[in-house]
């Protein structure tokens, strides 16, 4: 089984933590107000790019070298986390380096955090301080905060949404720090549709009203279960009916039932995009295999582009890679080139 987010979750639940479902990245739509990026802000080398969005980079797409034989097995990753979160950063890269590692070694200016490769460091207010003092003097930019294992803001048992809700609290302080203008949650919760929808409604209205109060938006990913459902993401996030509620679009999360590798059930992936975009504040490129020509061979980047900018799209599009044939630096580089050639179409 690869190394996903979602399985990462489910392996150190199964260990006991009960942990929420992963999810990937970026920024703010034309057509939704929130808190806005400043299309003025980009490089010289976005403006020379001629792209009409510009280009992140999701810290997921580096895990193996952040993880490194910490994530040997499931079972040794869940047995470290358990014994404390930092026991599974054993990896040839710190976290810490993030911003730099992303402008220094592939030209991009602008990252996306995971927060459970900082877990840690949560309320260490010092540490955010200095992260975010490394990303001005490296001339990056902080784009959103991925929270996990922070509880289901979709629990249709109302206290334990209610602690989901206030877990979230103080990813909403470490955005606001690092000058981010999102944090991503999932939308998950056991029941029916509608139960977890009239849940996740609730949930998600009740976080974005303290992000609201600190200039920070709640976006939701489309990360397995119901919120792989375009259509019902999407009502949901109308249900919410705020301005800083929004969505994540992933190219790739759109399997319904079953888990990675083991889908049984698929949710069309451009359709999806498609029905997110209205409320996008960000978008994730996920990519894995590539052929000859650099295309890559389980989405039709042309097509997806197409769709993100038929959307009145001009913010950040995240870089994350997940596949296991090219390193994790060829992937990126290989997913950056790709975008930057659609994106001049």
């Amino acid at each position: 089984m690869k190394p996903t987010r979602r399985n990462v979750i489910k392996t150190i639940g199964a260990a006991g933590t009960g942990l929420a479902l992963f999810g990937g990245a970026n920024l703010m739509s034309s057509c939704t107000p929130g808190k806005k990026e400043q299309s003025s802000e980009a490089s010289s080398e976005e403006k020379s790019a001629a792209l009409f969005f510009s280009i992140s980079l999701a810290q997921w797409s580096l895990h193996k070298s952040f993880f490194g034989e910490g994530l040997s097995s499931w079972e040794n990753f869940g047995k470290l986390w358990d014994e404390h979160p930092d026991k599974v950063l054993q990896g040839v890269l710190n976290p810490v380096d993030f911003p730099t590692i992303a402008k220094r070694d592939f030209g991009i200016n602008a990252v996306e955090y995971v927060n459970v490769f900082y877990y840690s460091k949560k309320n260490d207010i010092q540490f955010w301080k200095n992260l975010r003092k490394q990303c001005d003097d490296q001339g990056v930019r902080s784009l959103l905060m991925m929270c996990d294992r922070e509880g289901n803001l979709g629990d249709t048992d109302e206290s334990a949404r209610i602690q989901a809700v206030e877990n979230h609290y103080g990813w909403v302080d470490v955005a606001k720090i690092l000058g981010c203008h999102s944090i991503r949650v999932n939308a998950a919760g056991n029941g029916t549709a509608e139960e977890v929808k009239t849940a996740a409604i609730d949930g998600l209205s009740r976080l974005t009203a303290y992000g609201q109060e600190n200039g920070i938006n709640v976006i939701v990913e489309n990360h397995g279960g119901y919120s792989s459902d375009g259509q019902w993401l999407s009502s949901v996030i109308a249900g919410v009916g705020s301005d800083y509620c929004g969505t994540l679009p992933d190219f790739g999360n759109f399997c319904v039932e079953g888990g990675h590798g083991n889908c049984t059930r698929e949710y069309d992936r451009y359709q999806g995009v498609k029905e997110l975009m209205p409320y996008a504040k960000g978008v994730s490129a996920k990519s894995h295999d590539f052929d000859e020509a650099g295309n890559e061979t389980h989405t039709d980047y042309t097509r997806m582009m197409k769709i993100v900018k038929d959307a009145g799209f001009t913010g950040h599009v995240g870089v994350e890679y997940e596949g296991s044939v090219l390193s994790e630096a060829e992937g990126i580089k290989a997913t950056k080139k790709l975008l930057e050639k659609v994106g001049k179409v």
